[in-house]
């Protein structure tokens, strides 16, 4: 009941939904509302969020640094498998909402809060992403999602923006900026508003992280990025710590122009959705990552890996993260990553980012036998005969039995 709920643990972003939430929880539960902020890499947004908090009403706003634990734990770990969600979008924030939640839930015990809350609508996959972590963490957790609650009657923009007026909240919407937006270290999205045309291109002073490609520079960028067992650990031949080295790709790509996606992508709830995203690290990240497998991953396990990739994005992307089916996958990944260790250049020009080298000490690929040149008896190829004969068999089969229905 509403009247148990003294003290409520809301996952801020200082956005527009969670900075009108905050006054609402307090005014509808007349409850203490305490104010999480995870610093995944937002750039300066933590400090005035934690103060805009505040001056809101909250009783406490915590900020918790999370970055390198992001990027360790949960980016490249779905960079290692290779989880691209419908063949174009990176996971920027599907992968974010289960750490999120993950420490929200940590604020929730260590202050002995009644309830959590996010400001996720009834509409999208992040109620679903916060409150699947939040019950596989404690089942019994109470979770307040005010898009979904009765009392709630705010269900625009226009009325939220309004609520916000009337208790002098500043909102970061304007009709100038008529879309939302979502930004960590791995990339910045954009939703809603003018973008919810299909049909109607982004407009180029939305974008944030990198440049228009059109505009970058005549001179291409190179870069190279090593890995051990499939981790990232350094960009020319720096080694860095995860966030830093995220950072410096982010950077990189982004001042060519690299990582920019329109894409209209299936919500777990069942509807069509239109996302823009930038992701410049990212985006050299996974060609660098799939690079130096090519030659340090066997066939099959490649084949095996590449099959779970989807499943392990749709996983991420809708939300079970903290799953049994996740963990045990995952477990699969881990193994075969055991020997991609090597280096990758990549090629970055003007929105491109092509893969032109990739090294590795202990690499698959043999030049010996794979030569057009002699190869001095590394390869016989007389023995192709007996295995195009063999592979021939089922089919030679087929069409003496008269099933062959070709030309």
């Amino acid at each position: 009941m509403a009247e148990n709920i003294k003290r409520i643990v809301l996952a801020y972003s200082g956005g527009l939904d969670t900075s009108i939430i905050l006054k609402w929880l307090q005014e509808t539960y007349k409850a203490e509302v305490i104010a999480f902020i995870a610093d995944i890499g937002q750039g300066e947004e933590t400090e005035p969020a934690r103060e805009k908090a505040l001056a809101t009403g909250a009783s406490q706003a915590i900020v918790k640094d999370l970055k390198r634990e992001f990027v360790r734990d949960f980016v490249f770990p779905a960079m290692r498998a290779n989880a691209i969600y419908e063949g174009g979008y990176l996971l920027g924030t599907s992968v974010a909402r289960p750490l999120i939640a993950k420490a929200q839930m940590e604020v929730y015990r260590d202050t002995a809060a009644d309830a959590v809350s996010h400001g996720a609508t009834g509409k999208g996959n992040d109620q679903v992403r916060f409150e699947l972590t939040c019950m596989a963490i404690d089942p019994n957790v109470r979770i307040i999602a005010p898009w979904r609650d009765a009392k709630w009657t705010l269900n625009s923009r226009e009325k939220m923006i309004a609520y916000a007026q009337k208790h002098a909240i500043p909102v970061p919407v304007s009709k100038a900026r008529p879309y939302s937006s979502d930004r960590n270290l791995l990339h910045i999205s954009f939703e809603g508003g003018i973008l919810e045309d299909p049909w109607a291109e982004a407009p180029e002073d939305m974008f944030v992280l990198s440049v228009d490609p059109r505009e970058a520079p005549d001179k291409p960028t190179h870069v190279e990025v090593a890995f051990e067992e499939g981790w990232p650990v350094a960009v020319d031949g720096d080694r860095l710590p995860p966030e830093a080295l995220l950072a410096r790709l982010n950077e990189l790509g982004g001042a060519n122009g690299v990582g920019r996606v329109d894409i209209v992508e299936n919500r777990f709830v069942g509807m069509k959705s239109r996302g823009v995203y930038e992701t410049p690290g990212g985006t050299i990240l996974y060609a660098a990552h799939r690079a130096v497998e090519s030659i340090t991953m066997d066939r099959e396990v490649m084949l095996q890996r590449d099959q779970l990739s989807p499943k392990i994005a749709q996983l991420i992307y809708n939300g079970f993260w903290y799953s049994p089916e996740m963990e045990a996958i995952m477990a699969f990944v881990d193994k075969s990553q055991e020997n991609v260790t090597g280096t990758a250049r990549l090629r970055l020009y003007k929105g491109h980012c092509m893969v032109v080298g990739r090294r590795a000490e202990k690499s698959l690929f043999d030049p010996r036998i794979c030569t057009f040149e002699e190869d001095e008896g590394a390869y016989d190829q007389a023995d192709a005969t007996g295995f195009i004969r063999l592979n021939a068999l089922r089919l030679r089969v087929r069409n003496n039995a008269g099933f062959f229905k070709g030309a």
